[in-house]
């Protein structure tokens, strides 16, 4: 791909390869949430039905699954990330991986009563979705320059709002696919969407502003870690602090004599936002079982409503749905009156207040399953409830959490950052998939377990929060990076 100049000044018109990289994302995502949300259905349903007779084992292995292909989408971005920053560039890693992420979806639907051919495309989707996850937003930031980098905000709205759109008419339509013509077309269509959406992006190739790798970043977060483990201070004095402090300095000193000052206090801010990474996993923990957990309990429930059935899969499609009303609801309207009355809604007190809610929405829905074992036959509508909490605690976490961690990381350390919060996604899932496979808590105890854990980390959160000083990181004007320079030189 040619390296194109940047683009001039349009004023209020967006750049014209915006819109490509916004359809390949709507399409991506729909193929993405077409498949995930009809995953575990499958599994139950299909897939596992010869291997796991019995109903309850069958649930435990294909959540425990479940929750491995998701760790796994959650992991990539860190590799992805870093081989677009260091040596192929973003367009050519999304372009690539993008290939992948087709050839995984071809293998879910020819290899519907296959294993070994299913899990093989569970994996290639893994690695290209996730491989792409950072190159794709960072693109698009990318496509900016000083005389129209006012628009960046907007674009990113409109960028969150397709995530959410394509998400919700994948929840939608794809399980009811799956009941009416079976797994081959309902995975198909999803391949089909992601075909168009590599399709759609290397359509715009002459367009996008190219920015160069840069290669290997001999001052990044793991060299200043292990410059400072191996460092020798000849004037250190013998006794230091608990905190691996000596006379009073931080043990990430002993790495300035090898990295410049910017870079050894980027990585102490890293291991700062690290204490409040610590129990951001629980809410995952809670998140990521409304395609898992509450699909097992959505199928439990009476599926039909004044003529409609719904499928257990198509309760997914609240989420997406709330988000696009309250976003513009807590943002336009919540956190202004808080604010006007004297008890602003700082980011760690909406993350604080997000962990409570998601445990009270495990608490909600754990009821529901409390009347499921007593014989009760519940009307499948009733899962909105728990939904409505998740939701708003993904909103006050989720949204206010990465933009928080973002503001508290120096320039050199962003990209750093961004991969430890994927890697709490990560972890969260894989603790979810082993719990799951040791059926550790089933029924109604697991709702109860898992609310109980995240309030716990939300009370944590709160005191830790109590102590954490809020240094905002934002870029001096004469410093903004144009476009052909790398924004970003930093990764773990």
């Amino acid at each position: 791909m040619s390296q194109p100049s940047a683009p001039a000044a349009t004023d209020n018109r967006l750049p014209r390869q915006i819109p490509f990289i916004i359809g390949n994302e709507a399409c991506e995502r729909f193929s993405f949430y077409g498949m995930r949300n009809i995953l575990t259905v499958f599994l139950i349903d299909y897939l596992l039905v010869h291997q796991n007779p019995d109903v309850q084992s069958r649930e435990g292995a294909a959540k425990s699954i479940f929750h491995l292909f998701v760790s796994g989408v959650y992991f990539f971005p860190l590799l992805g990330g870093y081989v677009a920053d260091r040596y192929l560039g973003k367009y050519r890693v999304i372009l690539w991986l993008s290939l992948l992420y087709v050839l995984g979806h071809a293998c879910l639907a020819l290899f519907e009563n296959n294993i070994t051919g299913f899990y093989t495309g569970l994996f290639l989707i893994s690695f290209g979705s996730g491989g792409i996850k950072p190159c794709v937003s960072a693109m698009v930031g990318d496509q900016f320059t000083e005389e129209n980098k006012h628009l960046v905000k907007k674009v990113f709205a409109i960028f969150y709002w397709t995530i959410n759109f394509g998400s919700f008419f994948a929840s939608l339509l794809i399980p009811k696919t799956l009941k009416l013509f079976g797994p081959a077309v309902a995975f198909g269509i999803p391949g089909i969407l992601m075909a168009i959406a590599v399709v759609i992006f290397w359509a715009g190739r002459r367009h996008y502003v190219a920015i160069p790798p840069t290669g290997p970043n001999p001052h990044s977060f793991l060299r200043v870690i292990f410059s400072a483990l191996a460092g020798r201070r000849d004037d250190a004095p013998t006794t230091g602090s608990t905190d691996g402090s000596t006379d009073g300095e931080h043990w990430l000193d002993r790495a300035r004599s090898a990295h410049p000052e910017r870079s050894v206090e980027g990585a102490k801010a890293v291991f700062r936002l690290l204490a409040i990474f610590a129990p951001i996993p629980f809410f995952w923990m809670l998140f990521d079982q409304k395609a898992s957990t509450w699909v097992v309990q959505a199928k439990k429930m009476d599926p039909n409503f004044f003529g409609w059935k719904f499928e257990p899969s198509q309760m997914q499609v609240v989420n997406p749905a709330l988000v696009m009303l309250l976003i513009p609801l807590t943002t336009g309207v919540i956190y202004p009156a808080f604010k006007r009355a004297g008890r602003e809604l700082t980011p760690l007190r909406r993350m604080t207040i997000g962990m409570i809610i998601g445990a009270m929405s495990y608490v909600v829905a754990g009821s529901l399953e409390v009347s499921i074992e007593g014989g009760a036959y519940l009307s499948i509508l009733w899962q909105i409830a728990p939904y409505i909490l998740l939701t708003t605690a993904e909103i006050l976490i989720s949204t206010t959490g990465l933009e928080f961690a973002y503001s508290q990381a120096p320039h050199e350390m962003k990209g750093t950052v961004m991969s430890f919060w994927s890697l709490t996604v990560t972890a969260a899932n894989l603790a979810v998939a082993l719990a799951a496979y040791l059926n550790v808590f089933t029924g109604s105890a697991q709702f109860f377990f898992y609310a109980g854990m995240a309030l716990v980390a939300g009370i944590v959160l709160g005191l830790i929060a109590k102590n954490y000083k809020v240094v905002d990181y934002y870029q001096p004007k004469a410093g903004l990076p144009r476009a052909g320079v790398n924004p970003d030189p930093s990764a773990a």
